[in-house]
């Protein structure tokens, strides 16, 4: 969005951390220094120092939360020039140091609303502090009261804010969407399928965080049954790292799933783009709850960006999109039967991926492609201003 905007003539400055997700562990070329900036395709981004927690734990983690939100707060006031503030949630004391610094500074501010927070930390199990809930919760409610706007990601979290008693007028969606420059169909990259030594097999591709929220272990439990079967002919391609990666290589290793699963850790943007195209479906997958039916995964837009069927394990809005699209398959999240059929399917017809991949990279660029998204953003903020 930023690069849209700037492409337009607006100023975006950006300020963050120092790069460290997952592990906790500064990038090559960074440090966690007190302040540092650069410039990324024009946007002025500042680093500032936090406390640096792996993504996994809780009470690190948010020790790492509240020095970003008090180190952010204090550097923002060194940004001058500013009309309008805005801030992203989760978690949401980032989006706690965006609405005090706009009061502190008597400027207007969206925030950002890309997962529901505390309730989706609940919902994966990761907090279970009562006392502490009640506390994010009501900083919560507080949150979206005292800021001018909001933006959600989907209309299932618009809902949720509708259902706490957040006023409809006060709450625009613009939903993830699709860079159509960077994912787009290409051939498979077969130094890359020879590296991993997959050349003949048929491929299903997760690419992102694995973290709690994630169910992968639905991935352990279907390449158990082809293993089982001893069809060796299918792979899955686990593109990514966090919290719950180590545990799940480990159960592979341990059921000898080498010829089934390979982790490929975390890579850069057009390894990811590379390992997509050699992909012959990609998995989109959250755990079973009611929480995730607001999701909208930026996962969908990316496969079908690049023309892949979609296994889609995510239920509610998400599949809607797909369904609607025509560029996928539905599974029950956490099912392993209905995985290894919609892998079935998409294996022997290849007509089928074909149609999917074509249908679903057309709808996408129809209604998710980020050059319109980033203008409608941007016409939310002047009526916010004005």
């Amino acid at each position: 969005m930023g690069r849209r905007w700037i492409e337009k003539g607006h100023k975006v400055t950006v300020i963050t951390s120092a790069p460290n997700v997952p592990n906790g562990i500064v990038y090559d070329g960074y440090k966690n220094k007190l302040w540092q900036s650069e410039y990324i395709d024009g946007i002025r981004v500042i680093r500032i120092w936090t406390f640096l927690a792996a993504n996994a734990g809780s009470t690190k983690r948010i020790l790492n939360y509240l020095t970003y939100m008090f180190s952010s707060l204090f550097f923002s006031f060194f940004v001058s020039k500013v009309d309008l503030v805005m801030s992203t949630s989760p978690q949401f004391f980032c989006g706690w140091a965006g609405l005090l610094r706009a009061k502190l500074s008597f400027k207007k501010n969206i925030l950002e609303i890309r997962d529901i927070w505390p309730e989706s930390i609940v919902a994966v199990g990761a907090m279970k502090n009562k006392k502490l809930l009640a506390i994010f919760e009501w900083l919560e409610l507080k949150m979206y009261k005292w800021s001018t706007h909001i933006v959600t990601v989907g209309n299932g979290y618009k809902a949720n804010l509708l259902a706490k008693k957040v006023p409809d007028k006060k709450v625009d969606v613009i939903t993830n969407g699709l860079d159509i420059d960077t994912f787009c169909a290409k051939d498979k990259n077969q130094d890359l399928l020879k590296r991993y030594k997959i050349e003949d097999k048929f491929i299903i591709s997760y690419t992102g965080t694995i973290g709690l929220a994630c169910g992968l272990t639905v991935v352990i439990e279907a390449a158990q049954q082809l293993k089982s079967q001893t069809d060796n002919s299918t792979h899955f391609l686990i593109v990514g790292d966090g919290a719950e990666r180590k545990n799940l290589e480990m159960k592979a290793n341990e059921l000898d799933l080498a010829d089934w699963i390979t982790f490929t850790g975390r890579q850069d943007k057009d390894m990811v783009v590379d390992l997509i195209a050699s992909s012959d479906a990609c998995l989109v997958h959250l755990k079973k709850s009611d929480l995730f039916k607001t999701v909208i995964p930026s996962k969908i837009f990316e496969a079908a960006g690049m023309e892949k069927p979609i296994i889609m394990g995510v239920d509610g809005d998400a599949r809607a999109i797909v369904e609607k699209a025509g560029a996928g398959l539905f599974m029950e999240p956490e099912n392993t039967e209905e995985l290894l059929k919609a892998i079935k399917t998409l294996k022997e017809d290849p007509k089928l991926r074909t149609k999917m991949g074509t249908d679903g990279n057309l709808y996408i660029k129809k209604h998710f492609d980020r050059e319109n998204l980033a203008e409608n953003y941007m016409k939310i903020c002047k009526k916010v201003l004005n």
